[in-house]
């Protein structure tokens, strides 16, 4: 490196070069350079180099100052609000050398355009020590936006030197072991990118919450990124399936959810301090999505490639520019929470005896916690936080963590997964609450709560102390198994969450656990909304599918996105989805479903499963099903998607299914379709072979099975003794089942409770030849050990 190179063009630097320019920039060059091809775009400009840091420190004598301040931090830091400030205003009050300023002014004016002489640009911090694999400095240094003209510019060139010794920075150096007088400030000079006009937000190439390595994961909220990276609005998200990118033909998002974008961040006139503002957003910008479903996948894609570039999952900031309408990266830096994971053991908690739910946020992490409240509206405020306290505050900045570090767990009122809250949370390993609304004033000061992150995408903090079970789950050395051992799975909100375990696939999606706690709506009073009368129904429904102009596009959307999680948790393997099957007084409790549903005096054996979807009374409904699996299938391109009728009565019933599915575009057969029917009624047992030409395999429900054979109310207290599916007569109609499938060439599985509960039970599966067990996750190693040691014995 030449010694008195104070200015180097982010052109013509490379990630080797970060001791010069810091981590960012070395990124912001590498990126500029190698991955124009792949269609990246970076905006333009330039760094000063840490000679020229050095040069402002040696010229105003400032080393031996900086040293000696540091060395009267007091070991409990109780001083280094003083010691951040003494050395932040002799930063400040520097003379910058002559050469230097003239190098960067001439540098800044050689960005401007014949129309535009005094360019608008982004100054960003970039410590030479910044962004290793093992720690994250996000959030320790300043940026500063809409930067304009030659004393603007100098006075933000030198804010971010001074930035180098925030409070915060100072204490995250101490507590991760960093020389602070050995490590240097670049600082980042570039065209501003017009986000204020559009949008802006942050992207992982990983799944935050899981460390899922298949899923991108994009936040975005309208205006300057800083909203976003902050957590003061809550974003929109998304989730990308990365396999299915290289498809042109598909449109693989696999989630998209609404945030609600309270506020934006835009350019404004130079105040003195400042040439940003925060403004609300239009109601049309809170009912929008700020970007479009091919933006999306167009950031997925340059995830993608920048994480195949620099090897590892990589954490990045994107923005568009309102003005041509381009997007750009404008940060990348490696992730180090999730790829840092050790990948032996699973963790799981359980919450179990919750009390009443007080608030719901997005859930960070999947660990549970209980304390009492200390709420908080400053990090000024930290001599009144007891250790072990759940934080609850409106958001958090780097000012915060000293307190964050003390938490069992943390609640915020807004952010998303990418808020500073959310990011630091993951790095310390608490759970955390984040986008609750409402926490601050619902949430009284020692109060005890429960926090827990262990229940889906959704964060739920309870009343009163909770219990949670903490299961460690080894999947090292796991035994091989010709039975496939595959997962029943509901949720698609938790399917990464098992992401680690050797599934040979899903082998129930139950459909209606999407329908029920998602959607939320009956999908008839989609169809026949003028039906629907009851007022508070009406309303409910107007507002879940404000987004959408058909409001059946709703259930379609919803349902293909959450099938499409679970059919990617495991992909290529497969994912067989259970078609709906409500019971006719489950149907009724969904939003304006009375109107439609009869009453039974036993929904048990009523109008349920395949009885439904050709009849008129739901047939309407059936095809939004359709379209859903359709989509999910074909649009997104998950084309490892079983479909399984449940509850087929009869040989005519299951012609008239298949046909009706054929209709909608679901011919058996065709792009691969496969076509399962549950065997779960005498009926089945008995005509196997005729069913066996219908159909492409057989998943056996034995808890419907059981309670058929042998008449018994599986809802019964009464005659839960008499509940055997190890009864002899039920085990009989198994095995008889097995055999005749065997040889008509079907496929057969079973998804029940059973081999979970019994050893014995999962023996005598294999030993009649069963190609496949699906169990719940937390049965999967047991059962796998079992299974393995059936097939040693019987070999």
């Amino acid at each position: 490196m030449t010694q008195d190179r104070k200015i180097r063009w982010l052109s013509d630097v490379r990630r080797k070069d970060v001791g010069e320019v810091g981590g960012k920039n070395a990124s912001l060059g590498e990126m500029i350079r190698e991955l124009k091809d792949a269609g990246v775009r970076v905006p333009e400009g330039f760094a000063t180099t840490s000679n020229a840091y050095w040069s402002v420190i040696d010229a105003n004598g400032l080393r031996e100052f900086i040293a000696g301040a540091l060395n009267k931090l007091r070991r409990d830091m109780s001083n280094l609000s003083i010691v951040g400030q003494e050395i932040r205003g002799a930063i400040l009050g520097v003379t910058l050398p002559d050469s230097l300023t003239k190098q960067i002014v001439e540098s800044y004016h050689r960005m401007a355009g014949p129309d535009d002489p005094l360019p608008s640009v982004a100054v960003r911090s970039s410590a030479t020590a910044e962004d290793l694999p093992e720690a994250s400095f996000a959030g320790q240094l300043e940026t500063y936006l809409n930067v304009r003209g030659d004393q603007a510019l100098l006075d933000a060139f030198k804010r971010c030197l001074a930035s180098l010794f925030t409070d915060r920075a100072i204490s995250y150096r101490t507590s991760h072991g960093f020389e602070h007088t050995a490590i240097a400030l670049s600082v980042g000079v570039q065209r501003m990118v017009r986000s204020d006009l559009a949008g802006a937000g942050v992207m992982f190439s990983i799944d935050t919450e899981t460390g899922f390595p298949e899923s991108v994961l994009i936040t975005a909220g309208w205006g300057l990124g800083e909203t976003v990276v902050q957590g003061s609005s809550e974003p929109d998200e998304y989730q990308v399936f990365k396999p299915l990118l290289v498809d042109a033909g598909k449109c693989p998002i696999v989630h998209k959810s609404l945030g609600f974008k309270k506020t934006k961040l835009v350019c404004a006139e130079f105040d003195g301090t400042s040439s940003t503002k925060l403004i609300e957003s239009t109601a049309e910008e809170r009912a929008s999505y700020v970007l479009s479903d091919e933006e999306v996948l167009q950031l997925a894609r340059w995830a993608c490639a920048i994480e195949d570039h620099y090897g590892q999952a990589m954490d990045m900031e994107w923005a568009k520019d309102g003005e041509t309408g381009s997007l750009y990266i404008v940060q990348a830096r490696p992730e180090t929470v999730q790829s840092q994971r050790k990948t032996g053991a699973i963790q799981t908690f359980t919450i179990r005896e919750k009390g009443l739910l007080l608030v719901q946020g997005l859930a960070i992490g999947d660990a549970g916690a209980t304390g009492r409240v200390c709420r908080l509206s400053s990090p000024a405020e930290i001599d009144q936080f007891e250790t072990d306290s759940i934080l609850v505050t409106q958001m958090t900045d780097p000012d915060w963590v000293p307190i964050m570090k003390r938490a069992a767990g943390i609640i915020t009122d807004h952010g998303g997964r990418t808020s500073h809250a959310a990011i630091v949370s993951r790095e310390m390993g608490l759970p955390a609450v984040v986008g609750a609304q409402d926490a601050t004033a619902k949430l009284k000061a020692g109060r005890t709560v429960s926090v827990s992150c262990c229940e889906g995408d959704r964060g739920n903090v309870y009343d009163g102390l909770a219990q949670f079970d903490v299961d460690y789950i080894d999947i090292e050395h796991l035994p091989q198994t010709r039975t496939k051992i595959m997962l029943n799975m509901a949720n698609p909100a938790a399917a990464y969450r098992w992401w680690r375990l050797p599934s040979d696939g899903v082998g129930l999606a139950r459909m209606e656990f999407i329908v029920g706690h998602h959607i939320k709506i009956h999908p008839m009073a989609l169809v026949h909304f003028d039906a629907v009368t009851d007022p508070t129904a009406r309303a409910q429904i107007d507002d879940l599918t404000r987004m959408f102009p058909r409001k059946a596009d709703y259930f379609v959307e919803n349902l293909a996105r959450g099938i499409a999680r679970l059919a990617t948790a495991f992909y290529p393997a497969p994912t067989i989805v259970r078609l709906s099957d409500f019971k006719t007084n489950e149907y009724a409790q969904l939003i304006g479903g009375e109107v439609f549903e009869p009453r039974e005096c036993n929904p048990m054996i009523g109008w349920r499963g395949a009885s439904r979807y050709y009849r008129s009374g739901y047939r309407s409904g059936f095809e939004l099903e359709c379209r859903a699996i359709k989509m999910a299938r074909n649009e997104i391109g998950l084309e490892n998607i079983i479909v399984m009728i449940p509850f087929c009565r009869t040989l005519d019933e299951a012609d008239q299914v298949l046909e009706v599915m054929a209709e909608h575009e679901l011919q058996r057969g065709e792009d691969g379709l496969q076509v399962y029917m549950m065997v779960e009624i005498p009926a089945n047992v008995i005509l196997a072979e005729q069913f066996a030409k219908r159909f492409d395999g057989f998943s056996i429900g034995s808890n419907d099975l059981t309670q058929l054979i042998l008449g018994v109310d599986r809802d019964s207290d009464i005659l839960s003794g008499l509940f055997d599916e190890q009864n002899a007569a039920v085990k009989w109609a198994i095995a008889e089942v097995l055999e005749k499938a065997r040889k008509c060439g079907v496929h057969t599985g079973l998804c029940g409770q059973a081999p979970s509960d019994h050893p014995e039970f999962a023996r005598f599966l294999v030993s009649h030849g069963i190609d496949s067990i699906s169990v719940s996750p937390d049965s999967f190693i047991n059962v796998k050990r079992v299974v393995a040691s059936a097939e040693s014995q019987g070999s």
